[in-house]
């Protein structure tokens, strides 16, 4: 806090007149938000920075109203494999009436704490790598690795008609990408947590049917005597699975496996023992977790149940091999060099959610998840979401500094 009121005001005129943090603000004004999100404001935004930056910029739809904005810095060893700057678009939906600011006003108070929705998740980081890029430029300095700014849809709903495609395709591969950064998540300390790998998403419908009849008979058979042997096994294994996780204290939820009912559905009528069930787990596959092995857990357990279980996949992630952070990665021994310089400290982790960094290091290259922020609580997707000017503007010097590295590495 200031110490007197006339500081404070010059602080916030300072925060209100910077460049950078009003090219953020004017970015969380565009309500790319979920569901139906028209990206139409976004994209003519993206033009219009990359016209400052003077750098040429490209739109691909590689499905339709789905546009992917690539804004390109060639470096001076076009030849070499380039560094690509991911951030998605999109955001996701709000509580309005749940919100102390309009969540599309990037309302800031006199704090610095900038209110939008989007402002952790993850514009910030979008505006944060065009802002490392624009002190490069100024400063007279050439890479040698080309840099891709890489704006993508639909993250916020699994990527599928976004990045999950795009790494697939011609367009993807003509970038010549080595290595990519993106997303992490806001640290409430001093250190940065950062990402190398993530869990496997596995969304399983498991239906069950039974032996239907009288709400006032013991039937044998019924779903709901299946449905509570599945979720005896389920639930017995997350119990498992916290007990992990309280009795390591260098676990975070990314090193183990979650397991949560998301949805419940069946029956007709109160008094009717109803032919089928439906449960829905959402299941985070912690890395150690052999896939094949589980899967055949889950058909083993619907037999043991009394059979008469189908199961629908609605994600079924496959494995993907972390992003090794040892001396073999040379993108790794700079980006540590960078952080080092910096004195930063940084706790490397398994990602507990999912980014497009997945389907980056699907297809073999290797992808970093870092948010420069520090001190700063985590609200992504949460009610309130803010990050403070300084912080935000700190992270672009932090950015300067990791790219200037990883692209001359």
């Amino acid at each position: 806090m200031c110490e007197r009121e006339s500081d404070c005001y010059k602080k916030y005129q300072e925060w209100e007149n910077n460049e950078e943090i009003k090219i953020f603000r004017e970015y969380l004004r565009i309500p790319t938000v979920h569901p139906d999100v028209n990206y139409d404001d976004c994209v003519e935004f993206l033009r219009r920075q990359a016209e400052s930056l003077e750098l040429p910029v490209q739109v691909i739809e590689v499905n339709p109203r789905k546009p992917i904005v690539i804004i390109t810095w060639v470096g001076t060893d076009p030849a070499e494999k380039s560094i690509i700057l991911n951030s998605h678009m999109d955001v996701v939906p709000v509580y309005q009436e749940m919100w102390s600011h309009p969540p599309f006003a990037a309302d800031m108070d006199h704090e610095g704490k900038i209110f939008a929705r989007g402002a952790q998740d993850m514009k910030c980081v979008g505006m944060q790598f065009l802002g490392a890029i624009r002190l490069l430029k100024r400063d007279g300095v050439r890479l040698k690795r080309t840099i891709h700014a890489t704006f993508v849809p639909d993250e916020e709903i699994g990527g599928k008609l976004g990045m999950m495609e795009f790494v697939h395709k011609e367009g993807f591969r003509k970038l010549n990408c080595g290595f990519a950064i993106d997303e992490g998540i806001a640290g409430p300390d001093e250190e940065y947590p950062l990402f190398y790998g993530e869990r496997s998403v596995w969304h399983v419908l498991f239906h069950i049917s039974g032996t239907p009849g009288h709400g006032s008979l013991l039937l044998k058979g019924t779903a709901g005597e299946k449905a509570r042997y599945l979720i005896d096994k389920l639930m017995d294994m997350r119990e498992q699975e916290v007990k992990k996780l309280e009795n390591n204290p260098e676990f975070t939820i990314g090193d183990v496996t979650t397991v949560n009912i998301t949805m419940m559905s069946g029956g007709v009528q109160s008094n009717v023992v109803p032919p089928e069930l439906m449960v829905c787990f959402d299941i985070r596959l912690a890395v150690d977790v052999k896939h094949l092995e589980f899967e055949n857990q889950l058909l083993d357990w619907c037999r043991e149940a009394g059979g008469g279980i189908e199961l629908e996949y609605d994600q079924k992630a496959p494995f993907v091999k972390p992003t090794t952070l040892d001396g073999s990665n040379r993108y790794w021994v700079a980006f540590k060099d960078a952080l080092d310089e910096l004195g930063l400290q940084v706790k490397p982790q398994i990602f507990p959610g999912g980014t497009d960094s997945r389907y980056i290091r699907g297809i073999g290259i290797p992808a970093i998840g870092f948010s420069p922020m520090n001190h700063t609580p985590v609200l992504l997707h949460d009610h309130d979401e803010f990050l403070q000017a300084d912080t935000y503007l700190k992270g672009i010097d932090i950015y300067k500094t990791i790219i200037d590295k990883v692209a001359n590495a």
